[in-house]
């Protein structure tokens, strides 16, 4: 993502199990618990085919549930029909997920409006959205964004946190493993080096990545 308008609208993901996550709306998009939705979510809970939001008039996006068995909730009342969408909107699938709507009206930048949205479930300092590829430091955007090895590098790391990151486990994930025999422990320490520096440049003051002497490494999150 950049720091440009939103030119479409955006359905971003709160509570639930796919928090952080966003999707552009630029045509129609498939809620459901069945794989061939656009957006999934696994839980019986969640009917098959649950509700649909779809394109109208003059870019107007309306939503209307697919007689799920535990409804759909617009703004805190079931729905039984189709609605109309309007920025800031609340969507609850069966009470598991919970979902915000951002319209093509929004004239501040994209990142400001999904920090927003995102702050409540953001339960620590550092969070990572996988869709969008974005690294969030105490609610900010990390701007420039992380280098692909940067990025791969933090992934490994925040998906493992408070667990030891082996350093072959680093070149894995990083590099692959048909580079993996041509990786230095100089290359590893100064991309690792690096990551601190860009996460630093926000919040100086916090460890977030130790270094095991001998092993690897481990990464806190506050």
């Amino acid at each position: 993502m950049n720091d440009s308008s939103i030119e479409t609208p955006f359905l971003i993901a709160s509570n639930g199990p796919l928090q952080g996550q966003n999707w552009q709306i630029n045509d129609q998009l498939s809620i459901g618990r069945d794989t061939g939705c656009n957006i999934v979510i696994e839980d019986r809970q969640v009917s098959r085919y649950h509700a649909t939001l779809k394109i109208q008039k003059e870019k107007k996006i309306q939503i209307e549930d697919n007689g799920s068995k535990n409804g759909t909730f617009l703004n805190g009342e079931m729905i039984n029909k189709s609605f109309l969408l309007h920025d800031g909107d609340e969507i609850k699938i069966a009470l598991i997920q919970t979902f915000y709507f951002l319209s093509s009206d929004a004239t501040i930048p994209l990142h400001e409006h999904l920090s927003s949205f995102l702050k409540p479930v953001m339960k620590k300092s550092l969070f990572l959205d996988e869709k969008s590829r974005s690294v969030y430091i105490e609610g900010d955007i990390l701007v420039p964004p992380l280098s692909d090895a940067q990025y791969r590098l933090f992934e490994i790391f925040f998906k493992n946190e408070g667990d030891v990151v082996r350093r072959e486990e680093v070149v894995n994930s990083v590099w692959g493993e048909n580079e993996a025999a041509g990786v230095t422990e100089q290359a590893i320490d100064a991309l690792v080096r690096r990551l601190r520096g860009r996460i630093g440049e926000i919040d100086p003051g916090f460890e977030y990545i130790k270094t095991i002497r001998g092993v690897g490494f481990i990464f806190e999150n506050k």
